[in-house]
């Protein structure tokens, strides 16, 4: 059952319940009303009677009630009195009644008061009977008092035909609803329908309609929409992954199974092949390594340490790292100001060694690469920059997902697995930072990171103040220049 029917059929139960619930109150309160109303003046009309000139005979036990002669005919009069013996007998009527020998209620007689709405041919009478007792408390008679109801009638069959024309008005507003929620839920029944067609072709660039509308069904649209561009990138991005995981792993097993067949062609040792057999299988662990790392983190089972570290000193160590490692390229240390940050130290390191890295094999021999570390406010900003070849403005937006590269036709050696700005960039938001790129072709790129700076809590000093906190430094690191670095403070130009 759609949400369409469903609703309809709510709003006619909830309908149909106050209708009726309405119904009953306004047709029964105001009849209630109303005959209450007759009744308190039959009562008092009778008991003014009664008490007025009324007589009682205890030698014959005979009430003598005086009547009004001056009533009118039974046609047009609106009152009617008549006393009864206990026998049910009629002994005398009000001049209106002369020729109408039957009881105003023949089935009134009784011990109390009784009210009861009595028809006589065309006519509705209310009635009254009430009986008569004598001193002993003998019943004598009744007296029975009526009166005519043609208002009455006329004021319920008008409330009845109001009330009919309320229910065909109801009945008419629920086929209203009806064409309106149709029309209301037409936009959701396209949205629905090119759903299932993108399901059933398997086709996430197409989009649902009606995303231009202002309200609640245009967010859903929007919405609907947004979720599928993201599915699309997905799906493209793993379609991606699989296709380069692929390759990487098939072209060291390509080379290892073709030397090995060499080896055993010729039945002897080859050296040479065994030097590329065991480059091939390095470079196939560290691809499955960092695929690894990457799993792990998008699963969270990647553990972070959040210890002090000294950025300084781990960028002072990645730099000699580096420094020992002949390279076509000159790296550089700029200014390097002293930050603390809360965060895990290897994990920097590989950060680190990933961007100098990607820089080293992206610039041309011959041209130089350079790292600094800056303070603004409470933020650390490390730039790693080179004088490479560039970046496309086209290839900015996507240089950190994985096993994307610049140049499609770069060689592996060159390119690498195309993981490591992947690896970085998790790494920065891990810690809370950003990593953002800009890049000029054929002048260089430059990589900025920023991470929150780790405020040491200040402690008391000997004299009872605060003194401020002492950094620990590394022996070996600190009050000598490493060489092509520059002391913190000295200036680009006054090396040692």
């Amino acid at each position: 059952m759609s949400i369409q029917t469903r609703l309809l059929l709510v709003y006619a139960a909830i309908f149909g319940i106050v209708y009726i619930l309405s119904s009953l109150v306004v047709y029964s309160l105001p009849r209630n009303q109303i005959l209450a109303q007759i009744d308190g003046d039959l009562y008092s009309l009778a008991s003014e009677v009664l008490n007025s000139e009324t007589e009682f005979n205890d030698a014959t036990g005979i009430i003598e009630i005086p009547l009004p002669e001056d009533l009118a005919t039974l046609e047009t009069a609106s009152t009617f009195m008549m006393l009864v013996n206990r026998d049910g007998e009629i002994v005398v009527s009000s001049g209106n009644l002369r020729g109408f020998n039957t009881l105003l209620d023949p089935d009134g007689l009784g011990q109390e008061d009784v009210y009861r709405l009595v028809r006589h041919e065309d006519t509705q009478l209310r009635v009254l009977t009430a009986p008569l007792f004598d001193n002993q408390g003998q019943l004598l008679g009744y007296i029975q008092v009526a009166r005519l109801l043609d208002n009455f009638e006329v004021f319920s069959r008008v409330l009845a035909r109001a009330l009919l024309i309320s229910l065909g008005t109801a009945a008419a507003s629920l086929v209203v609803v009806f064409i309106m929620s149709s029309r209301l839920f037409r936009p959701l029944e396209d949205i629905t329908t090119v759903a299932r067609q993108i399901t059933r072709a398997d086709d996430l660039s197409r989009r649902v309609p009606h995303s231009s509308r202002t309200d609640e069904i245009g967010d859903l649209a929007r919405a609907f929409n947004q979720t599928l561009e993201r599915l699309e990138r997905l799906f493209r991005s793993q379609q991606r992954f699989l296709a380069d995981v692929s390759h990487e792993l098939r072209t060291p097993l390509t080379s290892v199974r073709g030397n090995l067949d060499l080896m055993r062609r010729f039945g002897q040792y080859d050296e040479e092949s065994m030097v590329v057999i065991q480059d091939e299988m390095e470079r196939m662990s560290r691809l499955l390594g960092d695929l690894l790392l990457l799993a792990r983190a998008d699963t969270g089972g990647l553990p972070l340490r959040h210890e002090p570290v000294e950025l300084d000193n781990t960028l002072f160590e990645v730099y000699r790292q580096i420094s020992r490692i002949e390279k076509p390229v000159t790296v550089e240390l700029t200014a390097v100001d002293q930050a603390m940050i809360l965060g895990d130290e290897d994990r920097l390191k590989q950060l680190l060694l990933n961007l100098v890295d990607n820089a080293i094999k992206y610039t041309q021999p011959g041209g130089s690469v350079r790292l600094s570390l800056s303070k603004d406010k409470s933020w650390a900003q490390l730039v790693v920059s080179d004088t490479g070849i560039g970046i496309p403005a086209e290839d900015l937006p996507h240089i950190f997902e994985r096993f994307y590269r610049v140049d499609k036709a770069r060689s592996r050696a060159q390119g690498g697995s195309g993981l490591g700005l992947a690896i970085a960039k998790w790494v920065v938001q891990a810690h809370g930072g950003a990593i953002k790129v800009d890049s000029v072709v054929g002048e260089g790129t430059t990589f900025t990171v920023t991470l929150p700076l780790y405020q040491v809590p200040a402690r008391p000093g000997a004299n009872g103040q605060a003194a401020d906190a002492e950094i620990k430094t590394r022996p070996g690191l600190r009050g000598r220049a490493l060489p092509g670095t520059l002391r913190r403070g000295q200036q680009p130009n006054e090396q040692e």
